[in-house]
């Protein structure tokens, strides 16, 4: 019998890791982890609009061109008021080439393109966090309303268009991912008007909250006198 129990406790454990795995979470003041990739994403999802480097299709929509995309997020500099800190660490998201995850493979495999690029931050949050499909847009407003995937509530400002990647193709291009067709990867030319997503590594989390330090230390030093007033007694 205890053999039973045993393997019902690490049968139901198992199932609880699986259960909260690839998960987006809340961590207040506009920050949304994602811990299946560790980084942390900002809910605003056009936060750009009408900053200095808003340089697209006007100066107050958000839509920048490659290089003044990732000069935004290099000087970008936001504060976390639940935790007191304001991070400079943003970057533009991540693409990885070659992906094989991708549905097309271009230049004898040298770069991919396509639907269903998962080696990308940005593939990643349209497919597996936010549910995006390939044949039906996760954006399109005829659905939108409809959406079953609560994760899409964490977030403001997504544009139905190109996200751009700081990962440069060559010297004229830039990779793209557009949550306004379909979730499709390409590269496009670095002059164009897409839109900025800043994203960093790791978890806000992991940064204390104002005063833990000193609580922790004032716990500390209590726990020692503690035990040496009973030492001298």
């Amino acid at each position: 019998m205890k053999h039973s129990h045993r393997v019902s406790l690490v049968c139901s454990l198992a199932l609880f890791s699986v259960s909260v795995q690839a998960a987006l979470i809340d961590r207040g003041s506009g920050l949304i982890y994602d811990d299946d990739l560790d980084v942390t994403w900002l809910a605003n999802a056009n936060y750009g609009a009408g900053s200095a480097f808003d340089d697209g299709f006007s100066n107050s929509d958000g839509a920048m061109t490659w290089q003044s995309a990732v000069a935004w997020a290099a000087d970008l500099s936001y504060y976390d008021s639940v935790r007191d800190v304001t991070y400079t660490d943003w970057r533009l998201p991540k693409t990885l080439q070659p992906d094989a995850s991708c549905s097309q493979q271009e230049g004898g495999g040298s770069f991919s393109a396509g639907t269903n690029c998962l080696g990308s931050e940005l593939g990643h949050m349209y497919y597996t966090e936010l549910g995006g499909g390939i044949s039906a847009n996760l954006l399109d407003p005829a659905t939108i309303a409809d959406s079953s995937d609560p994760d899409l509530a964490k977030f403001t400002n997504i544009q139905s268009d190109g996200y751009w990647s700081g990962r440069e193709f060559d010297a004229t291009f830039a990779f793209v991912l557009n949550f306004g067709f379909n979730g499709t990867q390409a590269a496009d030319q670095k002059i164009l008007g897409y839109y900025g997503w800043a994203v960093r590594d790791g978890d806000v989390a992991a940064v204390p909250a104002p005063g833990a330090g000193w609580l922790l230390a004032t716990g500390v030093a209590g726990l020692v006198a503690k035990r040496w007033r009973r030492a001298a007694a």
